[in-house]
C-alpha cells in the first residue's frame, strides 16, 4: 500500500463548494477545501478535510477539531488515524475535520474571529451573524453525512484536562463508543444547547465529545491513545479488521461534574493530579496575596475525581479551581433525558 504523504501528495487539495461523498473515487484517499463562507474581501474561507472513501459502502465516520481554534491536539490525532486505514480495505467512509474553526486557529484564539464560542451557536443559521452562518454551512456542508462524529477537543487556555469523553450514556451506542475509546474518565452528559455535538445528536447522528489534553499544543501520547480508541469504533462498525488494542484502562464513570471556583483575588496553588480521586473536605487549593500571605484555603465540596484544573497562578474572584466529577455508582444506569 502506497505511503499515506505520497497518496496525499498524488492528490493536491480541491476546492469544493460543499462535501459530496459519492463524487469521490472509491478506494481512495482525498484532499479537499469546502467552502463555508467569505471574507471582507469576498474571498471564500474553505475548511481542510480529509475523506477516505472505501472500495466498498458502509457507515459514514466523522471526526472533528479545532471547532475552537486554540484545540490543537485533535489535528494530529486525525493525522494519525487516517494513516493507519488502508483504503483499499476499508467499508464505508472516515471524513476528517482536521480545523473547523478556520478563522480561530489563524489567529490562535479559542472563538470565532468575532469573539463568538462557535459551540455555542451550532446549529447555526442560514442567515444571520458571521458565526451562525458559518456554523449553519459546517452542519449542512459537511456534518450531515455523518453516521458516527467523533468531536475533538481540549482544554481553554489556564486549563489542563485528563483525556475525558462527554457523553450521552442513556444511549448505548453512544456509551459504548465511548468505552472504546479507552478514556481515562467518561463524564454523562447529555447533549448541550449549542454544542456541534449536540447539534449532531439532535438531528441523528451519534455523537460524543473528547477532550484530548490541553490547549495551544500537541501531546504525542494523548493523541495517539485517541487516535486508537476512534479505530476501535470504526473497528466496532465492521468497517475494517480488528487489532488487539482495546484500550488502556478501564475509565471511571461520572454522573455529572461541575467547576468550583474562587471567592477572592490572587496567585492560585491547585494541588491534586489530574484523574486523582479527592475526599469531601480535602484542601485542593490555597490562595495567596501579592505579600506572601495565604487569603484562603479551598476544599472538595464532596468526594469525586479531578476531570481538570486551572493551571494559571494568576486568579480574579471567580476563578476556576477545579473541574470536579462525581463518579457514578457501578451500575449505575442513566435514563435518557426528558
Amino acid at each position: 500500500m502506497p505511503a499515506f504523504s505520497d497518496l496525499l501528495i498524488a492528490r493536491p487539495p480541491r476546492a469544493v463548494d460543499t462535501l459530496d461523498l459519492d463524487t469521490l473515487e472509491r478506494g481512495g484517499l482525498h484532499r479537499l477545501r469546502v467552502a463555508i463562507s467569505r471574507d471582507g474581501v469576498g474571498n471564500d474561507v474553505r475548511v481542510p478535510v480529509i475523506v477516505a472513501r472505501g472500495a466498498e459502502d458502509g457507515p459514514v465516520v466523522g471526526i472533528t477539531a479545532a471547532v475552537h481554534g486554540n484545540e490543537l491536539n485533535g489535528i494530529p490525532t486525525i493525522h494519525r488515524l487516517v494513516r493507519t486505514l488502508d483504503v483499499a480495505a476499508l467499508k464505508g467512509t472516515v471524513v476528517g475535520v482536521p480545523v473547523v474553526n478556520v478563522p480561530g486557529y489563524l489567529r490562535n484564539i479559542r472563538e470565532f474571529h468575532d469573539g463568538r464560542d462557535l459551540n455555542r451557536l451550532f446549529p447555526g443559521a442560514p442567515a444571520g451573524n458571521g458565526a451562525q452562518v458559518y456554523a449553519h454551512a459546517i452542519m449542512t456542508r459537511i456534518v450531515k453525512h455523518f453516521g458516527v462524529l467523533v468531536d475533538l477537543h481540549t482544554a481553554s487556555f489556564g486549563r489542563v484536562n485528563s483525556l475525558y469523553i462527554r457523553a450521552d450514556l442513556s444511549d448505548p451506542r453512544v456509551a459504548r463508543y465511548a468505552r472504546l475509546i479507552g478514556p481515562q474518565i467518561i463524564v454523562h452528559n447529555p447533549r448541550g444547547d449549542g454544542t456541534l455535538r449536540g447539534a449532531a445528536s439532535a438531528s441523528g447522528i451519534c455523537a460524543l465529545t473528547v477532550e484530548v489534553g490541553d490547549p495551544q499544543r500537541l501531546q504525542r501520547s494523548l493523541t495517539k491513545t485517541s487516535g486508537l480508541g476512534i479505530r476501535n469504533i470504526i473497528e466496532d462498525l465492521g468497517m475494517i479488521a480488528p487489532d488487539a488494542w482495546d484500550g488502556d484502562q478501564d475509565p471511571v464513570i461520572c454522573s455529572s461534574s461541575y467547576w468550583t471556583y474562587t471567592d477572592e483575588g490572587g496567585l492560585l496553588d491547585v494541588l491534586p493530579k489530574l484523574a486523582q480521586t479527592v475526599a469531601k473536605d480535602e484542601v485542593v487549593a490555597h490562595l495567596f496575596d501579592p505579600w506572601g500571605a495565604r487569603i484562603a484555603i479551598y476544599r472538595a465540596p464532596e468526594d469525586g475525581i479531578v476531570i481538570g484544573k486551572s493551571t494559571n497562578p494568576v486568579a480574579d474572584v471567580g476563578a476556576r479551581i477545579l473541574h470536579l466529577g462525581k463518579v457514578a455508582p457501578p451500575g449505575t444506569e442513566f435514563p435518557p433525558r426528558t
